[in-house]
């Protein structure tokens, strides 16, 4: 029997909701063990504020695209520039993914809602890096919007040709 999808997420969420009733739990529940907790003498400290600066700053290292005045990764230069030009689009901007020349549009847009939403839910905690994380959304929504201007298509993988000869 085919169900559809709105009858398979209603059998789904039913089978949730009656198991999550009848039995407080949607899965299996391990045996619980006391935990016995050890004081170490070498208590690791952890620099949030730091790990923060330098994930916002993995971001900037991977743009594409005409770089802003404001770019605190000095190696990194403009690139890109002609990208989306053979299918007569504007696809300039955006990230690269892991490094490579390579922008795929739909982790792109996962990570820019997990960043939006870690903006809207700890922007205040951000402080000097709030801005940054602000331009670190702006800079990928940009190029997702223009990634989605022509009607019934999305534009979802980019790879940025280089020339191996210099002028």
């Amino acid at each position: 029997m085919a169900l559809s999808s709105s009858s398979f997420f209603i059998t789904c969420f039913t089978v949730l909701f009656a198991s999550l009733l009848l039995g407080g739990t949607a899965y299996p529940t391990a045996k619980h063990y006391p935990v016995r907790h050890r004081r170490h003498p070498h208590i690791a400290s952890h620099n949030y504020r730091d790990a923060l600066t330098k994930s916002i700053m993995f971001f900037e290292g991977q743009r594409s695209g005409r770089l802003p005045p404001n770019q605190r990764i000095s190696w990194r230069r403009n690139s890109g520039l002609s990208d989306g030009s053979a299918a007569h689009v504007d696809l300039v901007g955006g990230y690269y993914d892991a490094g490579d020349n390579v922008k795929f549009g739909f982790p792109m847009a996962f990570t820019t809602t997990m960043l939006s939403w870690s903006v809207i839910e700890f922007g205040g905690l951000m402080k000097g890096e709030l801005q940054n994380a602000k331009e670190a959304i702006r800079w990928a929504t940009d190029y997702l919007l223009k990634a989605t201007t022509h009607p019934d298509t999305i534009y979802v993988q980019v790879f940025t040709f280089y020339s191996l000869i210099h002028h």
